[in-house]
């Protein structure tokens, strides 16, 4: 018998990008500007729109001054992550 994971959280991933940039009150300008990557890709991952990839969301994540692990952590919100336990 095969056991598939949870489907990752995406929504959760969004809001958490979305959070930490209104959290340091910076624009997509400002965002874009110290990640390197297009204005629009932000707002098409804000948005829901594209995913981005593992380099977008380590670029993110130094920019943001926050670990990866914390970014992305987000994508098991709603269920126990591999390796947690169950409260």
């Amino acid at each position: 018998m095969t056991i598939f994971p949870p489907d990752p959280n995406l929504t959760a991933l969004r809001l958490e990008l979305g959070r930490l940039r209104g959290e340091r009150g910076w624009t997509y300008d400002e965002l874009a500007r110290r990640t390197g990557l297009a204005r629009r890709t932000l707002i098409e991952i804000e948005q829901g729109r594209t995913i981005g990839s593992l380099k977008t969301w380590h670029a993110l994540a130094h920019a943001l001054d926050v670990s990866i692990d914390h970014l992305l952590g987000a994508l098991c919100d709603g269920h126990t992550p591999p390796g947690g336990t169950a409260d």
